[in-house]
């Protein structure tokens, strides 16, 4: 798929990738890849190497986090905000487009209108490939899981 037929949130995460020295390619499915399981069936890989980037808000300063997260794994809320030294929350829709620039869904790792404090679960190295969202619900792209700390700025962490 090269990159004018894919669409504007799409080709701005290709964009990002390219800038970051990354050769991973964006491709958008026929299916929807919004939930890990639907993301795993539709490349053919196992749910743990589906990154879902989930974008938290801390509840005192209000700054959003990005969490990069096994697809078979759930984030333990009280352990992140230890981590961060607040307490959070799951961010709402409107809240994670105005801190992204993307919808729910298709939320990537990288390509944010801001920086943003980000955290990488430690469980993704296990793969040799990883695969994130990319800006839509039916976009994604393959990466080796030990750049995401890298191009995000992120601490590895235990996530659960």
């Amino acid at each position: 798929m090269s990159e004018q037929t894919l669409s504007e949130s799409a080709r701005k995460v290709q964009a990002a990738l390219s800038v970051l020295g990354l050769p991973c390619q964006v491709v958008e499915l026929p299916a929807s890849t919004r939930t890990a399981p639907e993301a795993a069936q539709a490349v053919g890989c196992q749910v743990g190497q589906i990154v879902k980037s989930l974008i938290f808000r801390t509840q005192t300063s209000r700054r959003a986090i990005l969490v990069l997260v096994s697809g078979s794994n759930r984030v333990d809320e009280r352990k992140l905000a230890a981590i961060i030294g607040e307490p959070i929350l799951k961010a709402e829709a409107d809240f994670v487009r105005e801190q992204t620039g993307f919808a729910i869904g298709g939320v990537p790792p990288v390509g944010h209108i801001r920086p943003l404090p980000a955290f990488v679960d430690e469980d993704l190295l296990q793969y040799e490939e990883v695969w994130a969202a990319a800006g839509t619900p039916n976009a994604v792209f393959k990466i080796d899981p030990r750049e995401l700390p890298r191009i995000t700025g992120g601490e590895l962490i235990k996530v659960r």
